[in-house]
């Protein structure tokens, strides 16, 4: 099981396809097929989440954070899989990263949507799943491209 732990970090870590797994690690279709069921039943997000309040608590802080910051980032992708568009104000044409982190800037939610969505509208699925994890956030900060209808944001 570390050898397919290793595999995983060693291909997010240095941003290669699957298919160049060392050979020395297990083959990609056992990595993958373990890394795509983690991702779908939310290991990932579970680890982070404990880790986030671990540090959080070993700072002395409240485990669930009740102020969060609010924004995205617009990246190039190729045409496989994923939601995929076009931002014309930064002129990329992929995905766009939609962020929630503490104030500390912990990741929070992260949440991959095609880069053509506003910003404003963006950020309702992400405070919607925000509420399951971290339900004490009562105040997110956020730029002028999230100004709108407030009534929308609201869970």
């Amino acid at each position: 099981m570390r050898e397919i732990v290793n595999a995983i970090f060693y291909v997010l870590r240095g941003g290669i396809p699957w298919r160049l797994i060392p050979k020395d690690l297990p083959p990609k279709s056992t990595v993958f097929d373990h890394f795509s069921r983690w991702r779908d039943e939310g290991v990932f997000a579970g680890i982070n989440h404990r880790l986030v309040m671990a540090d959080r608590e070993q700072l002395g802080r409240d485990a669930s954070p009740s102020a969060a910051v609010l924004d995205s980032q617009s990246v190039k992708t190729t045409e496989s899989g994923g939601p995929r568009g076009y931002d014309a104000g930064k002129k990329v044409k992929g995905r766009k990263r939609q962020a929630m982190v503490d104030t500390d800037g912990r990741a929070l939610v992260i949440d991959p949507q095609p880069a053509d969505v506003q910003d404003r509208n963006g950020a309702v699925p992400v405070l919607k799943v925000s509420r399951k994890s971290y339900p004490f956030v009562e105040k997110a900060f956020a730029d002028m491209a999230y100004s709108g209808d407030q009534r929308k944001w609201r869970p």
